[in-house]
């Protein structure tokens, strides 16, 4: 069985936004030479979220809108996390997103569905951050 790891660097300049990272998964994969297997994709700050979606900026424009209404940033002062800091809002998006995602590899392609594509998701941004990619198989 092998195995691949590979990070990757993202800065983000505002405080969120979305990054379709489906090709840099993509170029891990072929960069690992399974064909047959597992891919792990998980952010590695938990201010941060990996999901599969479509990539569509309506949808993202709405991601955006419906996560600042569950989890508002302000008043900063709502959150006793924020003692200090000012990102708790950041914290609790990235928990309805998500951490990680796991695709199969089939015939040295990920599987994902038509229009299924990979994101990372920043809830505190302005600073560079990381993602794991992860691959096993054959």
């Amino acid at each position: 069985m092998k195995s691949h790891r590979k990070e990757l660097w993202f800065n983000v300049p505002a405080r969120r936004g979305f990054i379709n990272i489906t090709p840099e998964v993509r170029e891990c994969l072929r960069e690992s030479g399974v064909t047959e297997g597992l891919v792990l994709v998980n952010a590695m700050h938990i201010t941060a979220s990996v999901f599969i979606n479509d990539d569509e900026s309506g949808l993202h424009h709405d991601y955006d809108v419906w996560l600042e209404k569950l989890a508002p940033h302000e008043p900063v002062a709502q959150y006793h996390h924020n003692r200090g800091e000012d990102n708790a809002d950041a914290h609790m998006k990235r928990q309805i997103m998500g951490r990680e995602v796991v695709v199969a590899i089939t015939k040295g392609g990920l599987d994902l569905g038509p229009w299924e594509q990979i994101f990372y998701g920043e809830f505190d941004g302005r600073r560079k951050k990381r993602v794991l990619v992860k691959i096993i198989g054959e």
